[in-house]
Parts: structure tokens; C-alpha cells; sequence
């Protein structure tokens, strides 16, 4: 359930690749070992947990609600539906990392993960994950909606079961993935209302679609290691880069009709209707930089651009949102005044 992906880049070390590349192979995929660094076992399982990427999945789910909720606010619904969505976040994360751990343990930027490194055992890891994922669901059943429960598990599913075997496989795995972080926003909304109506469905939709010029660029970067896992990513089975650089400049540029349609839906000013074609020409501007370029430097300032794009973004929306269109339309009848006759008086 992931929307951003926490990385440390590496110094650029790579020029724009030929027309001709051949298709990008590991030269070595022997199990990178290294000696486990000495954590403890809490840290091991905060890392496995992910949670400073997945305080993000909270914050995109908490935006879903503030938008749709009535006033005033529930703010406990609001709290136990975010602690419900953190904790399915962390138990999806940790399935992930169980199920990735032979292919992790080859990647220069995975090895030391609490499982490929030993420091959590994979059936551990897997405990961990269902234990996670049934409390997160056990919280929001009862103080939510039935469809963010339902959200809640499908999200859960889709992230383990369906987007994290389809890595090796294809590199459509990315759009699959964005799938994964556009429903906590969504989640979010039917968590206020019970339902998803047109501006859950932009919200989500703005979720989705920015996640892929993120994603391409990180899977640039990382395009090597990818390989040597033995992840199918865009940027190894395509690796003239012609094909990452369109598809980052056509989802970068989705972006920016997809925020104002949230202002002409009413549920955001023209602030941040400003904001978001702002916001929008910078990231639209550094995904063409890499799609002419396609060297790591540009791919690097793509990946940070998306990075500021995205919180800012939310950001600016809450700060300037306004209630629904459903909301505005419900009034509330007028206050009886009683009838005194004068003549009574």
C-alpha cells in the first residue's frame, strides 16, 4: 500500500544510454551476503514495518476523509480508520518483504532488509504481516464503513498477492502497482461517506496516476539492480529509455487536468487550482528533461520532483478544500418560530 518510495540515491555515474542497448541482464545473481548490522529486533521489525512509507499511505487515506466528511468533523472515525489503513499498510508491507526476500538478497539496495539479512526469520515476517493486517481490518469494521473494510482487504490482496508475484514477470507490474496507491485516498472517502462517488474517484485517480512518472524514475536509477533481482521494470526491457520517457511525460501531464477537475467538482479553491498547474508544469518540465536526456542525473530530479510534487500538493488541497457538492446542496430547515397572536398580547 505504498505511495512513495524512501530510497537513498546513488551519485550519478551514467551517461544517456544508446539506441541499440540490448535488453539490461544481472551479470550475477548470487545472493549478496553481508553481515547483518547490529539492530535490535525492535528496529528490525520498525524497518520491516516500513513506517515512515506508510506514515504517507495514512496521510493520502486521511485526505480521502477530510474531503468527503460531513461537518463537524468525526474526527475518531477519522483516527480509527487511519490506524486501521497504517496497520493493513505495515502488515502488506512485511508480506512483500517475506515474499521478495530471495530476490532482495540479490540487490545492492535491498540485502541488508530484516529478512534477506537474517535479522527476521520468513515465517516471522509472514506472522508478522497477517497479524498486522487482521488488526488493521479488526479496528476499521467496527468504527468505519463496510466498503473501507472492504477497500481495506482487497488493498491487501492486490499488494501481495497480485502486484508483488507480477515483478519478475512483467513490467506492467508498475501500473498494477499504482493500482496499490490509489485506493487509501479512496478508502479514506468511503471511511466519511459509505460510498465512492465522482471525487473519490479523481483523488484516487491523481494517486495513481502520479505514482508513475515516480516509479519510472526510481526504476531508472536502480535499473542494474533491478536486473540482478530479476524484476521485469520498464526501464531493463526497454532500455533505450524512449518508452519510460513518453510514459513520464504523458502521466505527469494527466496530472494537471485531473487536480482541476477536483476544483470544478467543488471540493477545492482556486488556490489550489493554481497550485496544481504549477506544481504540475515542474514535474511535466523535469519528466521531459529525462525523456531527452535519460541519464541518472535527470531520472534523479525527476524521482526528487515527484517527491516535493506530492505532499505539497495534498497539502495546499486541505488548506483550500471545500465541502462537497453534496454537502453544499443540503440544507437545513429553516428554525420554527412560534406564532404569537398580538391580539393575545
Amino acid at each position: 500500500m505504498a505511495c512513495v518510495s524512501s530510497v537513498r540515491i546513488e551519485p550519478d555515474d551514467s551517461k544517456a544510454m544508446s539506441s541499440n542497448s540490448q535488453v539490461i541482464t544481472a551479470p550475477d545473481e548470487t545472493p549478496i551476503r553481508a553481515i547483518a548490522p547490529a539492530r535490535t529486533t525492535f528496529g528490525a521489525y520498525v524497518q520491516l514495518s516500513k513506517a515512515r512509507l506508510n506514515a504517507m499511505v495514512v496521510v493520502t487515506t486521511a485526505v480521502g476523509y477530510l474531503l468527503a466528511a460531513p461537518r463537524p468533523l468525526p474526527w475518531m472515525t477519522l483516527l480509527w480508520t487511519c490506524l486501521g489503513v497504517f496497520l493493513a499498510a505495515i502488515g502488506a508491507s512485511a508480506f512483500n518483504q517475506a515474499f521478495e526476500a530471495k530476490r532482495d538478497a540479490r540487490m545492492q539496495r535491498t540485502h541488508t532488509r530484516p529478512v534477506p539479512s537474517g535479522r527476521i526469520s520468513l515465517a516471522a515476517a509472514i506472522t508478522f504481516g497477517l497479524l498486522a493486517s487482521i488488526i488493521g481490518v479488526a479496528i476499521i469494521c467496527p468504527t468505519s464503513t463496510p466498503l473501507a473494510a472492504v477497500l481495506t482487504i482487497l488493498n491487501i490482496l492486490f499488494y501481495a498477492l497480485v502486484y508483488t508475484p507480477m515483478k519478475p514477470m512483467s513490467s506492467a507490474n508498475t501500473l498494477v502497482g499504482a493500482v496499490v496507491g490509489a485506493l487509501p485516498p479512496m478508502i479514506g472517502w468511503a471511511a466519511a461517506t459509505g460510498t465512492l462517488d465522482a471525487g473519490a474517484l479523481l483523488l484516487g485517480g491523481i494517486l495513481f496516476v502520479w505514482q508513475i512518472p515516480h516509479f519510472l524514475a526510481l526504476a531508472w536509477l536502480y535499473r542494474e539492480d533491478y536486473a540482478r533481482g530479476g524484476y521485469k521494470m520498464l526501464s531493463n526491457t526497454e532500455p533505450t529509455g524512449r518508452a519510460s520517457g513518453l510514459m513520464a511525460i504523458t502521466y505527469a501531464l494527466a496530472l494537471i487536468p485531473l487536480s482541476l477537475a477536483l476544483v470544478y467538482r467543488g471540493h477545492a479553491g482556486i488556490i489550489f487550482g493554481a497550485t496544481s498547474i504549477v506544481l504540475g508544469a515542474w514535474l511535466v518540465w523535469m519528466a521531459m528533461r529525462f525523456a531527452a536526456t535519460k541519464t541518472k542525473a535527470a531520472a534523479r530530479a525527476l524521482f526528487l520532483c515527484s517527491v516535493i510534487y506530492l505532499p505539497m500538493l495534498l497539502c495546499v488541497l486541505v488548506c483550500d478544500m471545500r465541502q462537497p457538492l453534496s454537502l453544499l446542496t443540503q440544507h437545513r430547515p429553516a428554525e420554527q418560530v412560534p406564532f404569537v397572536d398580538p391580539a393575545q398580547q
